[in-house]
C-alpha cells in the first residue's frame, strides 16, 4: 500500500526554520567520496567521431561505396553527405523529401547504376487517415560533385500500412534481392494480430526484385520465396514474426539477416532469420508466451539467439558482423547496442551448432545508439540520435589507480558524517516532495548533494538538471509494527550518482544494528522482513524487499524521464524549498518567478488537497509517466504526464 506520511526530518525542519528567518546560505559539499565505480570498466568506449559534424536527429549513417564521404540520415527527411577531412564541418545536401526517413542503402552496383534505396514512415506534409511507410529507389545526379539526387529519378518500390512499430531498413542482400524490414504497426500488444500472419506485409520481411521487375511493377517476386505457393498469403514475405526489427545487416559467412528486435513487455530479441522463419511475434516475446493462445504461423517458431531483459536492455538497436582490422580482437562478432540505457554488446556464433561461443558486454554510455555505421578503415561508429553526434568504438585506455576505492559502506561515502547517529555531512540537503511515490508501506527521506560550486538548471516544467558529481539520496524505513513509529527499522539507502554525464543507481542494506549500511551487489538482492499483523498466522507476515540491480536502478531513472524523479518544479515547490534553494545560488540563474506562481503537485492521497481527477493525475504522474512517456520505453499506448488530461490517456 502506499505511503502518504510526509514527516519532516529534523535536518529539513532546520532547512525551513532557517529561511523563515532569513539565516540561510549555501553549504559547500566537500566530503564526497562517490567517485569511480565498484564494478570492472567495460573494456570499450565511444569516442567522438567527424567533431565538425553535427545532426538534428541522425538516425543513420553508411560510407559511400564510390568515394570516402560518409552519407546521414537525419528523420525530417534529408540525407546529408560529408568528406570527413574538412575541417569545416560542411555537410552537402544529397536528398531531400517531404518524408520522414528511417534509413537508406547503396546498391551493391552503386558506382555504375547511382541507385540508393530510402525507408520512409511518416509524410510530413499530407494529413491521411491511414498513413503508409514506403520504400524508394532514387538515383543519384551521375558526375556530380558533391553528390546529390535527381529528383525526377524517384521510384516508389512498395508501401503498406504504417503505425506504432514500423521496421526500419531496406537493403539489398548478397543474393542481389531487396529485403525489407516491416513491423507490427500498431500501439502495442499486437493488437491487429498481425505478428503470426503472412497475409499481409505488417511483421514481416519482404524480399523483392528489383532488378528485374515485372512489367509495368516496380519488382517482381523470387520464385524461391518462401510463402509463394501458400494459400492466402503474400508472395513478398521471406520471413515473419517481427514485432519491430530495427536494424538488420547481412552475416557475411552465411548471407542470413541479423536482426535487432524490439520487444514489448519485457525482452529485446537479437534473431538471426532465414527464409520461412518465424520468430514468434505475438504468441511470444522472444522465448517466452505472451498471447500462448494465439494461433501460429506457418512454420514453427524459432527462439531468438540472444534476448535480454529490460533491467538489461530497454529498446534494441541492431548492428554488424564486424570485418575490419581496427579492432583485430572483434573481427568476426556481430556488434549491437541499445537505444535507451546506451549500451553495446558483442557475440560470437557457431553457425554449425547454432548456439552462441561468447557474449559479452563493450561498454555503458550516455547515448541513444539509433544506429550503428562501419568505414572501410575498420571503424565501427554509432550514431547518439539525442545529441546528433557520430560516435567511434574504442578500446578503452587502462583506467588510473583510483585513489581510493568505491564506497563498500555507506559510513564512506561522504554523504553522512555519522551513519549511527543518521546525521547528514555539511552541505548534504534534505527535501521534500508534494506527492509521495508508491513503495510498498516504506517511510522514505530523500536528500541531494551538489559538488562544489555546482548547480541545477532549472525548467518549470521538465526534469532539472544536474551537474557531473551529483548525487541523490533515499532511505528507506518500514514498521515491523505498523502505526508505531518506535518500531521502525532503516533498511535501504539508494544512492544515485552522475560522473561523466552517466547517472548510475547503488543500494545499501542496512545491518541489524542500524549502525551502518553495505553496498549491495550490482545483481540486487532479496531480504524478508516480518511484519506484526494480527490478521495473519502466529500474528505476523513476511515482507520481502526488493533491492534493486544497478541497472534496475535506471529503469526507472531512465533518460526519458530526466534521470532524477523527485527534484522537479512541480515536486519540489513545497514549503520554502524553491525560494530557498534559488536565494543560496543553487539555480544556475535566478528563478523568473516567485515561487507561488509556479504549479504544484497536489498530495494524491488527501482529499482536501485538490479534486479527485487532480488528484488522479498527480499519482499518475509520479508512479506511471516515467516510463509511458515519449522513449521511456512503457509499451501501453498512453501518455500519463500531469498535463494530460484523463480522457486523453487511453
Amino acid at each position: 500500500m502506499a505511503t502518504s506520511a510526509r514527516l519532516l526530518s529534523v535536518a529539513a525542519l532546520a532547512l525551513l526554520a532557517a529561511v523563515a528567518q532569513d539565516q540561510i546560505q549555501r553549504i559547500e559539499w566537500t566530503t564526497s567520496r562517490l567517485v569511480g565505480s565498484p564494478d570492472p570498466p567495460p573494456p570499450y568506449q565511444l569516442v567522438p567521431a567527424f567533431e565538425q559534424f553535427h545532426f538534428d536527429h541522425a538516425l543513420y549513417i553508411a560510407q559511400e561505396p564510390t568515394s570516402e564521404r560518409f552519407f546521414v540520415a537525419e528523420l525530417m527527411g534529408k540525407i546529408y553527405s560529408f568528406d570527413p577531412a574538412d575541417p569545416e564541418g560542411k555537410k552537402d545536401l544529397f536528398l531531400e523529401i517531404p518524408r520522414q526517413i528511417y534509413s537508406f542503402s547503396f546498391h551493391p552496383n552503386y558506382a555504375k547504376n547511382g541507385q540508393i534505396f530510402v525507408f520512409s514512415n511518416t509524410d510530413l506534409v499530407h494529413e491521411r487517415d491511414v498513413s503508409m511507410s514506403k520504400v524508394f529507389r532514387f538515383t543519384a545526379v551521375p558526375g556530380s560533385n558533391p553528390p546529390r539526387v535527381d529528383p525526377a529519378s524517384e521510384t516508389l518500390i512498395v508501401e503498406w500500412k504504417a503505425g506504432g512499430h514500423n521496421g526500419g531498413e531496406a537493403i539489398i542482400g548478397p543474393d542481389g534481392y531487396l529485403y525489407v524490414s516491416t513491423g507490427d504497426s500498431t500501439g502495442g500488444s499486437d493488437k491487429a494480430n498481425t505478428g503470426q500472419g503472412v497475409n499481409d506485409l505488417l511483421s514481416v520481411m519482404m524480399r523483392l526484385d528489383v532488378d528485374h521487375p515485372e512489367p509495368g511493377k516496380p519488382y517482381s517476386i523470387p520464385k524461391d520465396n518462401p510463402f509463394i505457393d501458400y494459400p492466402g498469403a503474400r508472395p513478398e514475405v521471406w520471413a515473419f514474426g517481427y514485432r519491430n526489427p530495427w536494424r538488420f545487416s547481412f552475416d557475411p559467412v552465411t548471407g542470413r539477416p541479423w536482426v535487432g528486435d524490439v520487444g514489448q513487455d519485457l525482452w529485446e530479441m537479437i534473431e538471426l532469420s532465414k527464409a520461412g522463419a518465424n520468430h514468434g511475434w505475438s504468441v511470444k516475446e522472444g522465448s517466452h508466451p505472451f498471447h500462448p493462445g494465439s494461433e501460429t504461423g506457418p512454420t514453427p517458431i524459432v527462439p531468438p539467439v540472444v534476448e535480454h531483459h529490460h533491467t538489461d536492455c530497454r529498446s534494441i538497436t541492431g548492428g554488424y558482423v564486424y570485418e575490419g582490422d581496427k579492432l583485430p580482437e572483434l573481427k568476426g562478432a556481430y556488434i549491437y547496442g541499445d537505444y535507451q540505457y546506451g549500451k553495446m554488446w558483442a557475440l560470437r556464433y557457431d553457425y554449425d551448432n547454432e548456439k552462441v561461443t561468447w557474449h559479452e558486454t563493450l561498454l555503458d554510455s550516455p547515448y541513444n545508439l539509433v544506429s550503428f555505421g562501419v568505414g572501410r578503415n575498420g571503424s565501427f561508429y554509432g550514431i547518439d540520435y539525442e545529441g546528433g553526434r557520430i560516435y567511434e568504438l574504442a578500446p578503452r585506455p587502462p583506467e588510473p589507480v583510483q585513489k581510493q576505492p568505491f564506497p563498500r559502506k555507506l559510513s564512506e561515502t561522504g554523504l553522512f558524517s555519522s551513519t549511527k547517529d543518521y546525521r547528514l555531512a555539511h552541505g548534504v540537503t534534505p527535501y521534500e516532495i508534494n506527492a509521495p511515490f508508491w513503495s510498498d508501506g516504506a517511510i522514505k527521506e530523500r536528500y541531494f548533494a551538489l559538488p562544489p560550486d555546482g548547480k541545477i538548471k532549472f525548467s518549470d516544467d521538465r526534469a532539472w538538471a544536474f551537474p557531473d558529481g551529483a548525487v541523490t539520496v533515499k532511505s528507506f524505513q518500514l514498521e515491523l509494527e505498523p502505526g508505531n513509529p518506535a518500531s521502525r527499522k532503516r533498511i535501504e539507502t539508494r544512492v544515485v550518482l552522475k560522473q561523466e554525464e552517466h547517472w548510475v543507481g547503488y543500494s545499501y542494506a542496512w545491518n541489524d544494528d542500524q549502525t551502518d549500511a553495505e553496498l549491495v551487489e550490482a545483481a540486487g538482492m532479496d531480504r524478508v522482513y516480518r511484519i506484526a499483523d494480527s490478521k495473519a498466522p502466529g500474528g505476523f507476515r513476511e515482507q520481502k524487499w526488493h533491492y534493486p540491480s544497478r541497472q534496475e536502478c535506471m529503469f526507472c531513472h531512465s533518460r526519458a524521464a530526466g534521470f532524477v524523479l523527485g527534484l522537479n518544479t512541480r515536486q519540489m515547490n513545497h514549503g520554502h524549498q524553491l525560494e530557498t534553494f534559488d536565494r543560496i545560488g543553487l539555480f544556475e540563474r535566478p528563478l523568473e518567478k516567485d515561487a507561488k506562481d509556479y504549479e504544484s503537485l497536489p498530495n494524491p492521497f488527501d482529499p482536501k488537497a485538490a479534486p479527485l481527477e487532480t488528484r488522479v493525475r498527480a499519482y499518475l504522474d509520479v508512479n506511471c509517466a516515467m516510463c509511458h512517456v515519449n522513449d521511456g520505453g512503457g509499451n501501453a499506448n498512453i501518455v500519463v504526464s500531469y498535463q494530460t488530461p484523463l480522457d486523453d490517456k487511453s
